[in-house]
């Protein structure tokens, strides 16, 4: 017998005797308080119509699978795999959380030493200072008001303004004109006999490249690596990050061997100068920073630069070593003397409004070439300043450029992908559909492409007219889904990539010892 309301066999049955229908006493009751009338006929029904039924406890059936001692066996299995499957994700959460207490416990002892450091140097400068100044008589006012400044910002007084308050900047000499023309020569020279190094890794070595590494270089509480560069003479990588420091990291050893704060926002480009002791770096907060290393490790800034209004995105450093440029928001590119820190040109395209975001100078070093929040891509002849070639056909803004070493091909990233360019024809021959692009790199020796998206692809080059073979896809292993910075190691050994997370990724071949440097080793330092 079982409930006309439920379908059940009730527990506490009863009668209706009007329809003589078998109902749930709890869901009758229920239903008449509510309506008053009989669930099946319609007919009015009141509390005093329905007639209790005597009858035995019932019983439900025990469930199919606790019905039988396998069944049982199953179910303890199966609670016993979701308990170690708990303990499992606890055990790693704890040893995540004793990396970072001891990654940070190690950070604070260091910074405590450093404090330590400077107090002394600071007290032992107090002292000799007191010492200079009880045998030498003070200098005339004169002297102290045009002193240069300490902190490594140029003096404002000593710089020239014209009629509108705006800085004046002196020009590209004709001996930096003619310095640049001679390292254009040389090179193209030595372009026309250059050969694809021995050492260089495979196709079929890039095709077996995976995750060998991650190292933790920035900071947890503002993720992600916005650039990166590789100083290929000493496998050394220089990270800038989303927390405003910059980081330079020892790969093979696997240790951090300095990081440069000053900046106050993130740092959008980071750059070392050709085999020397400095690197560059680009900041949202308007300036850019020469950096040199001291001697011990520690890098000192050199000069700030704050010749733009806007954020800058870029900075790329000529063949010469002895120049570079940056590219900001504020429609602006600079070219820079690097030693002195004076900025010869401030260039500005009077044809059109345009924010530049990207910035590069070609192999031979006498164009440059830049991008835009337009979507447009600008060549220009370093020597006159002056706009040449115009690339269209993007959608959104141009995150990366990047020149072959061949010094036919620019290859271009946007919103809407890679755009591959030939520079003897200024045409479009070949486009990548990689949806948000962040960045887009030739190696060395131009013979692979990298492209940083959703994930990671590298290509074989090859001519305008053969196809580019995808060699591998690599996936983005952190988690954000944006990749945003990919650099080619020497010879293209591996392969190192920036996210928004905090961990710089080194990809190449499984076992190689020199590549898999301990992470163990990086966490700590």
């Amino acid at each position: 017998m079982n409930c006309a309301i439920s379908g059940e066999v009730p527990e506490v049955p009863v009668v209706s005797t009007k329809s003589g229908l078998l109902f749930e006493k709890r869901l009758i009751e229920s239903h008449i308080s509510d309506y008053g009338k009989c669930p099946v006929t319609g007919e009015p029904l009141t509390i005093d119509d329905i007639v209790p039924i005597k009858s035995g406890k019932v019983i439900k059936p025990k469930l199919l699978h606790t019905a039988s001692i396998p069944g049982l066996l199953g179910t303890f299995q199966n609670e016993w795999d979701g308990l170690m499957l708990s303990n499992f994700a606890l055990e790693q959460q704890l040893h995540t959380a004793r990396q970072e207490l001891s990654h940070a416990l190690y950070q604070h002892d260091s910074a405590c030493r450093v404090i330590a450091r400077l107090k002394k140097e600071r007290d032992e400068a107090r002292q000799l200072l007191a010492e200079v100044e009880r045998h030498i008589p003070a200098a005339p006012e004169a002297v102290t008001a045009n002193a240069p400044l300490s902190n490594g910002k140029r003096a404002a007084d000593d710089e020239e303004t014209g009629p509108d308050a705006k800085k004046l900047c002196p020009g590209i000499s004709a001996d930096i004109i003619t310095e640049l023309t001679d390292c254009n020569a040389a090179l193209s020279q030595k372009r026309k006999k250059r050969q694809i190094p021995e050492t260089l890794a495979s196709v079929d070595a890039l095709g077996r490249f995976t995750q060998l590494s991650s190292h933790p270089l920035h900071k947890t509480n503002k993720p992600g690596i916005c650039s990166m560069d590789i100083l290929h003479s000493k496998d050394v990588i220089a990270t800038g990050g989303i927390d405003a420091t910059a980081v330079i990291f020892d790969r093979p050893s696997g240790q951090i061997l300095s990081t440069l704060t000053g900046h106050s926002k993130k740092v959008t480009s980071v750059k070392f100068v050709g085999d020397s002791d400095l690197v560059l770096t680009a900041s949202a907060d308007k300036t850019v920073r020469v950096w040199r290393d001291s001697g011990d490790g520690q890098y000192a800034c050199g000069h700030t630069l704050n010749d733009h209004s806007e954020e800058v995105r870029a900075v790329t450093v000529h063949a010469t070593n002895k120049y570079f440029v940056s590219a900001s928001l504020d429609s602006t590119w600079c070219f820079y003397d690097l030693s002195s820190g004076l900025c010869l040109a401030k260039v500005a395209d009077d044809s059109e409004k345009v924010d530049y975001t990207a910035a590069a100078f070609h192999p031979d070093g006498l164009i440059l070439g830049t991008g835009t929040s337009q979507s447009v891509v600008k060549i220009w002849d370093v020597k006159s300043q002056a706009n040449v070639a115009r690339f269209d056909g993007h959608t959104g803004e141009v995150t990366s450029i990047s020149f072959s070493e061949n010094g036919y091909f620019l290859a271009t990233a946007a919103e809407d992908g890679v755009k591959l360019w030939d520079l003897r024809k200024l045409r479009n021959f070949r486009s990548f559909s990689s949806a948000d692009a962040n960045s887009v790199e030739f190696d060395p020796s131009g013979s692979y492409l990298g492209i940083a998206a959703s994930d990671i692809r590298l290509y074989q080059t090859a001519s305008v007219k053969a196809e580019w073979n995808l060699i591998k896809t690599l996936p983005d292993l952190s988690g954000t889904g944006k990749a945003t910075c990919v650099k080619f190691g020497p010879d293209a050994q591996y392969v190192a990539v920036g996210s928004m997370d905090r961990n710089l990724r080194i990809f190449g071949l499984p076992g190689d010892e020199k590549a898999n440097a301990d992470d163990d080793s990086a966490q700590d330092s």
